[in-house]
């Protein structure tokens, strides 16, 4: 059973927007944080966002601030990223990843601290 399945991407032009999804086969609360990630060609993978199932704490790397909004609803096992403004940039293969380890200010952007992750889905942003 693939525990967490990505949905939503697509092409889009410079300025727009997309909201990804993300189902979690069991219930996404029991894991400590739940983020996004993105990787494009040639590139590491990178955090973009990370909320913390407890407090519903919100962290983003800096490129994407203002324009990006993660979310999560517990009753539908469901993570969200909302893509506003999009830019060249930030088209990548987007993966959402889940935690079962408690989350630290110093790795919440860590991939390799992320033991639960979707297949991806591919974000393009013409200009």
């Amino acid at each position: 059973q693939v525990p967490l399945v990505e949905s939503g991407g697509g092409s889009v032009q410079a300025g727009g927007s997309l909201r990804l999804s993300c189902a979690a086969s069991g219930y996404i609360g029991s894991y400590y944080c739940n983020g996004w990630f993105r990787q494009a060609p040639g590139k590491d993978r990178e955090g973009v966002a990370v909320i913390y199932t407890g407090g519903r704490s919100t962290y983003y790397r800096d490129s994407v601030k203002g324009r990006f909004t993660i979310s999560q609803d517990n009753a539908k096992n469901t993570l969200y990223l909302q893509m506003d403004s999009l830019k060249p940039d930030d088209t990548a293969m987007y993966y959402c990843a889940a935690r079962t380890r408690p989350c630290g200010a110093a790795t919440r952007f860590a991939s390799y601290e992320y033991d639960r992750w979707g297949q991806g889905t591919q974000v393009t942003v013409s200009s």
